[in-house]
């Protein structure tokens, strides 16, 4: 019998830049990650966020993958902007998602530190990001990597 279930062992874990083979698997990844926060988006907007993700435009979100034995585990979406108090851009996570049987074994916390990795390397001294007051998985690892701001979001209805 083959043991199937995701190894704990991190140093099995890779986190690489998305590639154009990783379609169906990140679609799958994302559309799970949409789920969770009970919204989804159109077959159109899929299409383009992939191909955004695979562009040179600096505008443009990046994304990272977390690859165990060769099957995509997690994702993380990121880009750098302008802000208004700082010279530097800034970075915003968008998007962190790791399928639900790895979570606890340190995907998400490898994903977020490629993400300051590549803020470090941009130049950018901030990152940031957003949950859900009702994430508490999500929130137990925030709190230990991340600080918890006292900002509260708005938009527009």
């Amino acid at each position: 019998m083959t043991d199937t279930a995701p190894s704990t062992d991190a140093r099995s874990l890779t986190i690489r830049p998305l590639e154009p083979s990783d379609r169906a698997e990140w679609a799958e990844l994302w559309m799970a990650y949409l789920e969770f926060y009970e919204t989804s988006v159109a077959e159109e907007v899929y299409d383009s966020t992939f191909a955004r993700m695979l562009g040179d435009d600096p505008q443009d979100f990046s994304c990272l993958v977390a690859e165990q034995g060769g099957r995509l585990v997690g994702l993380v979406h990121y880009l750098f902007h302008r802000h208004g108090w700082k010279i530097e851009n800034v970075c915003y996570l968008q998007d962190l998602y790791a399928r639900p049987e790895v979570r606890g074994l340190g995907v998400g916390r490898a994903l977020i530190e490629a993400v300051y990795k590549a803020a470090d390397e941009k130049g950018a001294p901030s990152v940031y990001w957003l949950t859900q007051d009702f994430n508490e998985t999500a929130r137990k690892l925030y709190d230990r990597i991340g600080v918890l701001t006292p900002f509260i979001k708005y938009a527009r209805p």
